[in-house]
């Protein structure tokens, strides 16, 4: 029984020792944060300071990137004028070929007889035209003697010499038709260029599109020089210009980079799509661009005019509008802008602003209108 007391009296001695030496630490701790004064309300007070700039004019130059389209600079679909058959096919898919050369030859016999009809009839007409004319010129030999032909008999002549020469005219210009027709029936090239597509063959019926054939002859493309065609947003539009320089690559040949100058803009926006058709040149002798490539475009927006830029931080997207706050007095004012182009962490703005106005660089709902701003 006396070992059991002796044991509980050393618990009792333990646990008031160990409550007595928490007690004394906690006493340490407070007096130790109360050492240290009020710096943490400090440091939130630093914190709460924001940080300031001047705002004043700059350029700014910008880029965007957008999909586009190389086409051939020129394309066309060759059909037969006449409906006829094709008795020659001188090029294939992948030909070169050049202005003028005969891509296919076409027979229609019916024209050779046409035009043999029309020769028999021209060697008619001139020999009744001459014999007209041969009469003319004998009765007018013969009026000069006074009372040997009447000046009736004689415009009787003339009038049929006329007429037979009118009537041989009219046969040669029938005759020329045919020639011309005929003509076609050579297929040439109108440009320089790549036959890229053929869709007939030897001994085909073929005539003018709906009328013997429903699909081109060939399809000829200009390929060693192309077409860049983008469509440039509404709100790009008036920073494009002709001539500026553009860079651009394609999937196919990711290492190249590609440059081209704009040559043409089409003045006026697409009723849908609500952006501008742009155009550039692209030569490309060695072939390695193929019509139909999309390419990676990026254009340069040189600015125009100085306008206020800011740090995009500076900006307040609220649901009531996009805000920026400026220190007008020692007091935190917000000022409703537009923004406009955006550029490596920088951002257009517009609104009642004058150059030297001080504009906080962290802005954020916590700065309240009206509160103080050292």
């Amino acid at each position: 029984m006396i070992s059991a007391n002796k044991f509980i009296e050393n618990i009792r001695r333990s646990t008031a020792t160990t409550i007595l030496f928490s007690f004394l630490i906690l006493i340490f701790s407070s007096g130790c944060q109360s050492s240290q004064g009020n710096k943490p309300d400090e440091v939130v007070a630093e914190k709460a300071k924001p940080a300031i700039f001047i705002l004043q004019k700059e350029k700014l130059s910008s880029a965007i990137t957008m999909p586009g389209e190389l086409i051939a600079f020129q394309q066309v679909d060759l059909y037969a004028k006449v409906n006829s058959f094709v008795k020659k096919l001188n090029v294939d898919v992948g030909s070169e070929v050049q202005l003028g050369q005969v891509l296919a030859v076409m027979e229609a016999p019916e024209i050779n007889s046409q035009l043999s009809t029309a020769d028999s009839r021209i060697s008619s007409l001139e020999a009744t035209y001459n014999g007209s004319k041969a009469n003319y010129n004998r009765l007018l030999e013969t009026s000069k003697t006074p009372g040997t032909i009447s000046p009736n008999e004689l415009d009787l002549a003339y009038a049929k010499e006329q007429s037979d020469l009118a009537q041989l005219q009219a046969a040669k210009s029938a005759s020329r038709e045919i020639t011309d027709t005929k003509n076609y029936l050579e297929i040439r090239a109108p440009f320089a260029g790549v036959v890229t597509t053929r869709n007939v063959s030897v001994g085909a019926y073929v005539g003018p599109s709906g009328k013997g054939s429903e699909l081109p002859l060939f399809t000829l493309q200009e390929q060693k020089k192309l077409r860049l065609v983008v469509d440039v947003p509404e709100a790009y539009t008036s920073f494009l210009k002709n001539k500026n320089e553009v860079r651009f690559t394609v999937k196919s040949l990711p290492d190249n980079t590609f440059t081209a100058s704009i040559q043409r803009m089409a003045g006026a926006l697409d009723y849908k799509l609500r952006s501008q058709r742009i155009e550039m040149d692209v030569i490309n002798k060695d072939k390695k661009l193929l019509p139909g490539m999309v390419a990676e475009i990026t254009i340069s927006l040189p600015g125009q005019d100085s306008s206020f830029l800011v740090p995009s931080t500076a900006i307040i997207n609220s649901a009531e509008g996009i805000y920026i706050i400026r220190a007008n007095r020692g007091k935190a004012e917000w000022v409703t802008v537009k923004k406009g182009r955006a550029e490596q962490g920088r951002v257009e703005i517009y609104g009642n602003l004058s150059a030297g106005d001080s504009l906080v660089v962290n802005a954020n709902e916590e700065i309240r209108k009206g509160s103080e701003i050292n």
